[in-house]
Formats: C-alpha cells, structure tokens, sequence
C-alpha cells in the first residue's frame, strides 16, 4: 500500500468506538498511511473502559466519555451508532475538535457537508462536523463521479452487501449458520439466503433505511438534489467487501470505450473488466484494498442513454474507515485544519 507522506504538523486524535470492527479498521489505516499523530485518545463504552489496545506500537487505556475525560483535542473519528454520535458531538465540539462521524446522523443535515474525497472535498466549508457516507454510496458515488459531463438523469441501485456491515453480530451470525447452527442476528439464515432488508423501514414508499440513506447521500454528494434514485439493498453471505449494480441514464450519448478510459482515470477507482477472461470485481480482491473495483461496464439496452456497471469495495475501509481518515488528510493537505 502505497504511504503518505511525512507532515510538517502532528495532531491530537480522538477515535470513539475503537473495540468495533470500523473502530479497529480505523486504527489501522491511520498506522498504514502514517496519519500524523502527535496524541492518540481511544474511547469506548463503559464495558471496555479501562482495557488497553495496541496502536502506533505502543498500549492505549480506553477511556469512557464524559465531561472531563474529553479533553483539548484536534480531530476526533466517530464510530459509533447514529444515537450516541448525536450525544457526544457537541462534548468533542467543546474540546474544540473537528468531528469526522461514520454514523448516519448528521448526513442529511444541509450545512454538514458529506464528503467522498476524491469526489467533492470542496464540499467542505468550515464547518466543524464532517459526515462520512454510507459505505455502499461511497463505493458507487465514485465512479458515477465520472459521468458528471454527460449529465447523470436517473440512478439505480442493487447491493449485495457483506455480513462485516452489521458489525460484530453479522459475522457471528454468518459463522454460526455456515457451522449448522441457528442464527441470532438475521431474520433469516443468512448462511443460505440473500436478505433483501438492511434497516428498518424507511418510512419513504416501502423502501429501507439503508435504501433510504444511498437515496438521499447520492444527491447529496453529487450535488443533484433533483435527480431520481432508487435502491435495492440486500445482505449476502459474504463476510466482507459490498457489491453495488449500478444503472445510470445519461443525458448525452456516449461512447463506451471512452466511459471505460474515463473511469479507468478517476482517483480511486481500478476498472477489472474483460468478460472473455473473466476479470471482473469480485470480494476477495477488494477485502483488505482501498480502491473501488469496477467493470461489467456495459450499454443499458433498455434505455437511449443507459449504463450499467459493478463495483466491488471493502466496506470496513473505503466505505468507512479509510474514506474518513483520506478526508482529514486532504484537509490537512489543503491547510484546511
């Protein structure tokens, strides 16, 4: 993996969540791409107070948040569900960081920006709360990014998302099933069957949450508050690394080799895509990757303008973990913070 280079400023760190599956992902992409830490506070919740976690070669004492445990503090990482990052935002505020939050609550907020890096970290306007994206609305944003000049008219989503996006329990509940035992977590064994819910409802024309969130962030990020999207998401028997189809109608013709090159040529994105060999994206060559994987790109030949193509991401990394920490270093990049 490629490192970033060496910063002239060192900053304190704040990482909430730090035992989950994200907060442990976290800790090592900032060790990876050599985040320029000068102080490094780990927070978790009450159980685990007290417990020591090797990060940067040496042991953290994870600490519970309070009032008083909070203190001075430059950027602070939220993994946390979205209940719990609303209560200790403005405590992180108060010890004058600023929040990067993995969870969906300030997503929708119109002045929080909600940042892809490589996609639109223009978007960021002083503000001192950044919202990460959606995992899967990561992974897609980006190459639909590209497509930008041929003017981007409808979008529509099918995901296959891994079990690691439930956490902990999904993969448990994957383990437990595929050993011939009963799950706990899923509806459904998810060891012999495609769950086509992630969420609650929606409460948005039978659609789910999570079909919800790609719905509203889509927009969002592109900056398209008008444009038509539609989500289809379901948990698959994968571990890990989502999956997303995506189809986009254009307001322009266009030529397939070129859309190939363009995406091809966009930050972040690899294009695997030659059907005869069989390359194409698949899980096992996202897992543990920061790149979004694209191929079966290909003509729509139900629409004038349609495209349809596959990504393939590692959800604990470019959907959540290394997409916020690639925001803070872009910042600091642009002596932002």
């Amino acid at each position: 993996m490629k490192k970033e280079r060496e910063y002239d400023k060192k900053y304190s760190v704040a990482l909430v969540g730090a035992t989950g599956l994200v907060g442990q992902t976290f800790l090592r992409v900032l060790e990876e791409l050599r985040f320029p830490v000068k102080e490094l506070k780990l927070f978790a919740s009450e159980k685990s107070k007290g417990k020591k976690i090797l990060a940067f070669g040496r042991d953290y004492t994870l600490k519970n948040i309070t009032d008083d445990s909070v203190e001075k503090t430059d950027i602070a990482f939220f993994s946390t569900d979205a209940e719990t990052s609303g209560k200790i935002t403005p405590i992180f505020l108060n010890a004058g960081a600023l929040v990067i939050d993995n969870s969906s609550f300030h997503r929708t907020n119109p002045k929080i920006p909600l940042i892809v890096p490589e996609v639109n970290l223009n978007a960021y306007n002083g503000e001192r709360i950044i919202a990460n994206p959606n995992c899967s609305t990561i992974q897609a944003v980006l190459p639909l990014s590209a497509l930008s000049e041929y003017g981007i008219l409808s979008v529509n989503y099918t995901t296959y998302q891994a079990v690691s996006g439930s956490g902990k329990n999904g993969i448990s509940d994957l383990k437990r099933t595929l050993n011939g035992k009963n799950g706990e977590y899923y509806p459904y064994n998810i060891s012999k069957n495609c769950i086509p819910k992630i969420g609650g409802n929606g409460g948005f024309y039978g659609y789910t949450e999570e079909e919800v969130k790609m719905i509203n962030e889509t927009k969002k990020i592109l900056g398209l508050k008008d444009l038509p999207v539609s989500a289809t998401c379901v948990r698959v028997p994968v571990e890990n690394c989502h999956a997303v189809s995506v189809r986009a109608e254009l307001e322009k013709e266009f030529d397939i080799d070129k859309i190939i090159q363009e995406l091809s040529d966009t930050e972040g994105v690899e294009v695997l895509d030659d059907l005869d060999h069989d390359i194409f994206p698949v899980q096992e060559l996202a897992d543990g990757n920061d790149i979004v994987f694209v191929g079966r790109i290909r003509r729509d030949l139900s629409a004038k303008n349609g495209l349809l193509f596959y990504t393939v991401a590692d959800n604990l990394r470019k959907g959540a973990a290394t997409n916020a920490v690639q925001i803070a270093l872009g910042l600091i990049k642009a002596n932002k913070i």
